[in-house]
């Protein structure tokens, strides 16, 4: 089902706009007095940086695959793989942790609340855990209906922030003494405006969890409604609006909550610890409208979490099964939320359901998506040729860079989960595409108009000859035949094909045949590009054996060599013994022994 922009983006808004809960208390145990000007900062590089970079990959990506799929296309092979596979896992690290950071923020929300009951107090890993759990028993159960819950949280959220924000405004504007006390505080602590302006670049890739958000607004955009062009214009105007309106609220929203609350408050144990605009609510508009706050508040990070495990459950069928690197399990949906949800448990107990302590973490996630985004943007202005674009991007790809490395270095947690992800993709998706390689793997099979004339003048029984090609001259080609009528006791008068498989993308999994026709020194010869040599003749003998009503035969020479290290050129570079792979790939795909293409080996 298709939907407007506005609404949509309340879909992606969830996880964006639900940052609020946090990132005022993490900017100023982050920033301290600085905390105005590193938001400032961090807003510029948003609408300077990130908003138009994935302006441009919403033009270049309308599919909704993002800049992993633009990075894909740049980087072909076994390399661009297992590069995709690594941005799978920091993308995992951005989802996962948006869910666990989510849920303890959430918790944090709730036991903060003066109605909550006593026995609770203390228990925020076990609250979060509970959370976490009906946010999986729900994706168990179904998911339906998303982008109209989305849009109710999002209007009452955002609603509620705007009061909370103004009448804090207000109240500095009443008490301006405030400000003044900042001011001189900002004057004692440093030395001079630059100094702060320096300080607050430093301490800025801290905050750059208030970016989240844009990598979710460009993978929803098959949801928008129209053509492409229309889905193209509405995405960037979602992305635009939902940047627009996260800044203004970061930069009014770190202001009040600096000037207004005294710093120990941010602390561990502190009452805006996590929470620093629900402790604003309680303070100025009572305990009942702060409750109403706190609900909305829970409600939207709750449902952040839920974004972000319809995000995980959508990415890992978007890449592994193309690569053949996806279990059979993982196009079940519930398996999938048990295997996250676990993580996710694990994850909270490692942290302590802490915000604050996973705070780098995902913001690692968040500038390694925002960096590759940004990386695959200014590759695509190159080659276009497109100077200034190229340039601007560059800029842009530098600062994200050194965002990340700051980030990374403050707080290396990030990485270090990411590296999990990493590490555990890569090795179930290469056993997955081991156990899945003797599948057809072959799609379709097409012909050339040549090909075509070969195979209906073939009659009674196909003879193929396996060549590999080498020289493809005369004497190749003879003898080649004569090698198969001496090893096999072939009939010289018995018509024959050759038939030869050329592997210039082993890292593909499933492919087209396109087989074309040619003829050379007398003999007639189809030749196929495809990922693995096995595989393709397997599916060629099938097709010809439904094509022509017989049962097709090809001849082999045994392939000389340790067979262990023959398998291991077929997994990697789509060879190796091709004779025995042959057999056991049309075995698997044929079950029928009569109806199976005959393989003869000499």
């Amino acid at each position: 089902m298709k939907h407007p922009w506005w609404r949509v983006m309340c879909l992606t808004g969830v996880d964006y706009f639900s940052t609020l809960g946090y990132q005022p208390g993490i900017a100023a145990l982050a920033a301290g007095l600085l905390s105005p000007l590193a938001t400032l900062f961090l807003v510029a590089l948003t609408l300077l940086g990130a908003l138009p970079v994935y302006r441009r990959v919403a033009a270049e990506s309308p599919y909704g695959q993002g800049s992993i799929a633009m990075l894909e296309k740049l980087a072909p092979q076994w390399w661009g793989k297992l590069f995709v596979l690594a941005l799978l896992g920091f993308a995992a690290t951005d989802f996962v942790i948006t869910m666990t950071l989510s849920a303890a923020d959430a918790t944090a929300h709730l036991l903060e609340n003066p109605f909550v009951p006593d026995f609770l107090a203390g228990q925020r890993v076990i609250v979060t855990l509970v959370l976490l759990a009906l946010l999986g028993g729900v994706f168990l159960m179904g998911f339906t209906e998303a982008i109209g819950i989305a849009t109710l949280l999002v209007f009452v959220y955002l609603g509620l922030n705007a009061v909370v924000v103004a009448t804090a405004i207000l109240h500095v504007l009443e008490a301006p003494q405030v400000v003044v006390d900042w001011q001189r505080a900002l004057s004692l602590d440093f030395s001079s405006p630059l100094t702060m302006i320096g300080l607050s670049l430093l301490v800025m890739p801290k905050l750059a969890l208030g970016m989240s958000g844009f990598e979710t607004g460009v993978a929803v955009m098959p949801v928008v409604r129209g053509d492409i062009g229309q889905r193209v214009k509405g995405t960037r105007r979602l992305l635009t609006t939902a940047a627009l309106v996260m800044s203004v609220f970061l930069v009014f929203s770190s202001f009040v909550t600096t000037v207004l609350i005294p710093h120990q408050e941010f602390e561990e144990g502190g009452k805006a610890n996590g929470r620093a605009l629900a402790y604003l609510a309680h303070e100025y508009l009572g305990n009942w409208f702060g409750t109403a706050y706190d609900v909305s508040t829970i409600a939207i990070l709750w449902f952040a979490g839920a974004s972000a495990m319809a995000g995980l459950i959508n990415l890992v069928p978007r890449y592994l099964p193309r690569y053949g690197m996806a279990p059979e399990w993982t196009g079940a949906v519930r398996p999938l939320v048990l295997v996250f949800s676990a993580i996710a448990f694990g994850i909270t107990i490692i942290f302590d359901a802490d915000v604050d302590a996973q705070g780098g973490a995902y913001a690692t996630g968040v500038l390694v998506l925002m960096l590759s985004a940004a990386v695959a943007v200014t590759l695509s202005a190159w080659k276009k040729r497109q100077q200034v674009a190229t340039a601007g991007f560059a800029v842009i790809s530098a600062v994200l860079g050194y965002t990340l490395v700051d980030n990374v270095i403050e707080r290396p947690d990030g990485v270090k989960i990411a590296s999990f992800f990493i590490a555990a993709i890569i090795v179930t998706s290469l056993i997955s595409r081991a156990t899945r390689s003797t599948e057809l793997r072959v799609t379709e099979v097409h012909l050339d108009p040549l090909a075509e004339e070969f195979v209906n003048e073939a009659c009674g029984d196909i003879h193929v000859i396996a060549n590999e090609p080498n020289a493809r001259d005369q004497e190749e080609y003879n003898d080649k035949l004569r090698e198969t009528w001496v090893n096999h006791r072939l009939r010289s008068s018995e018509p024959v094909l050759f038939v030869e498989v050329s592997v210039p993308d082993a890292s593909e999994f499933e492919t087209e045949l396109h087989v074309k026709g040619e003829e050379r020194y007398g003999h007639k010869i189809l030749t196929i590009e495809s990922s693995a040599v096995p595989n393709s003749l397997a599916a060629l003998l099938l097709y010809l054996r439904d094509r022509t009503g017989g049962v097709p035969h090809i001849y082999f020479h045994w392939t000389e060599g340790n067979p262990v290290v023959a398998m291991l050129r077929y997994l990697v570079f789509g060879g190796g013994d091709v004779p025995p792979l042959t057999r056991e790939v049309l075995r698997q795909a044929e079950p029928d022994p009569e109806r199976r293409p005959h393989v003869h080996v000499g």
